[in-house]
């Protein structure tokens, strides 16, 4: 027995100095937290990706900095710390000083108007005006704190946004090329909410690109696309898209069905309800639906969505520090709020995206 328990306390000892020697790196990820977002932002802002795309072939340092216009020694360190994240692949040949690059899955991401581009997203979260509000994060949490971004630019994020509009083109472009990722995973993965509806409006939609691939993806749907006035007057046209302007939480146009992406994680649960109702309001008493577009926050032990968890996690760190009241739910939480505004039944559908498909029937 007494060999055993010297055993239990060697590997007790052991796993401590472990989670020590690894503390002890890891604390300098947090230190510098904010240094691949930069250097990230820094590779958008050099076109880097976009230059090694038009290319067409692996591009070496030179080459790129003369594309670029960049130095040479600068650039080959921010590449060195893009190449050993992954972001960017390296070629090495014999007769070559330093590498040439090539794109990854990644890389792709970063190209401005690349088909599963990510730059709008990230310039939003990167600007000065969201960055400000997370250096205030801990006011928030306090018992009777107020929220960070009030606190930094004086009004909440939409009031700022509608007198602000390079900061509200920003929000569009991040929302829209969200769009671009969901709204075919989406189509893919469950198409068939759809089916059978003549009309459709997207609440809080933008600029309108999420209905206009829905639009494409189901010509027979007549789109409308609903935001606030500010938003809707600078929206492009699309082909069976109707531009609307409004207040949801005031009233929602007539429709079949309504979807609703990444709007309800800004409010708390008072406002959810009144907004859902008022969706409730605007389809079909026994045959309308409320297509919800928005993350689902797993509970321990869960794991159907486990990919994006941590995405999830994040978000609702993000909605703390940029909306006074939103946040990410659980699905019990959704099921609270969905049934308070009067829904009978909810189904959840998982697609390849940090989103879920919450269908809300009357």
């Amino acid at each position: 027995m007494g060999e055993i328990h010297s055993e239990v306390i060697w590997e007790k000892e052991e796993e401590e100095k472990e989670e020590e020697e690894q503390a002890q790196v890891d604390i300098w990820k947090y230190i510098f937290g904010f240094v691949e977002l930069s250097v990230v932002k820094c590779a958008i802002q050099l076109g880097i990706a976009d230059a090694i795309e038009k290319h067409k072939k692996p591009i070496s340092l030179i080459e790129l900095s003369t594309t670029l216009k960049c130095d040479p020694s600068y650039l080959n360190r921010i590449m060195r710390f893009l190449v050993h994240r992954k972001i960017f692949k390296t070629i090495h040949n014999n007769h070559d000083t330093y590498p040439s690059y090539v794109q990854t899955p990644l890389s792709r991401r970063l190209i401005r108007n690349g088909e599963k581009s990510m730059t709008a997203f990230l310039l939003l979260e990167s600007s000065s005006v969201m960055v400000a509000p997370w250096l205030s994060l801990s006011d928030r949490v306090l018992v009777n704190g107020n929220p960070s971004f009030e606190k930094v630019h004086g009004e909440d994020v939409w009031r700022y946004a509608a007198s602000n509009l390079d900061h509200s083109n920003l929000i569009n472009d991040a929302m829209a090329c969200d769009a671009k990722v969901i709204v075919p995973a989406i189509v893919e993965g469950c198409s068939e909410v759809f089916d059978g509806l003549g009309s459709l409006v997207d609440v809080g939609g933008g600029n309108g690109t999420t209905m206009s691939i829905l639009a494409k993806a189901f010509p027979w749907i007549h789109g409308i696309n609903f935001d606030l006035p500010h938003v809707v007057d600078v929206a492009p046209k699309y082909d069976g898209v109707e531009h609307v302007a409004g207040d949801m939480f005031t009233s929602v146009p007539k429709a079949d069905a309504v979807i609703i992406k990444w709007v309800l994680h800004d409010w708390g649960d008072d406002e959810c309800i009144k907004i859902l109702k008022i969706c409730r309001e605007a389809i079909p008493k026994e045959k309308g639906k409320v297509i919800i577009v928005e993350a689902v926050i797993e509970e321990e032990g869960e794991g159907k969505h486990n990919n994006y968890k941590d995405v999830g996690l994040m978000l609702d760190m993000v909605m703390m520090a940029h909306t006074n009241i939103g946040k990410e739910r659980t699905l019990q939480e959704w099921d609270y709020v969905i049934k308070m505004a009067g829904f009978k039944a909810l189904t959840v559908k998982y697609i390849n995206a940090v989103q879920c498909v919450i269908l809300a029937s009357c």
